[in-house]
């Protein structure tokens, strides 16, 4: 085994001491639990008989600001989308993107 091996393995190792390990009827027995934990922050491994398979994570929260559009919103800060923008396609604009001919 090479040096960098052990390193990963060492890394890998610690990662799964550090989550909370569950086989998966600990997971089913134990479900809202597990959920109150990863509400928490914490990182649940699932593992099928004591192999992990899976991993149930906290969802990152997106930020809530307005989003300018595209990456000229600074450029052009008063820009603003008209209503036509809303309209449906023409049918042939349509078939071109699904590759029919009109």
């Amino acid at each position: 085994m090479t040096t960098s091996t052990s390193i990963d393995m060492t890394i890998i190792m610690i990662y799964i001491k550090i989550m909370i390990n569950l086989n998966i009827n600990e997971i089913k027995a134990h479900f809202s639990s597990c959920l109150e934990k990863v509400g928490e922050g914490e990182t649940v491994i699932v593992c099928k008989r004591n192999v992990p398979i899976a991993e149930i994570r906290p969802i990152m929260v997106r930020p809530r600001n307005n989003r300018p559009i595209g990456l000229g919103g600074k450029e052009y800060p008063d820009f603003q989308i008209g209503d036509g923008f809303f309209e449906p396609l023409p049918d042939d604009l349509i078939d071109a993107f699904s590759g029919e001919e009109s």
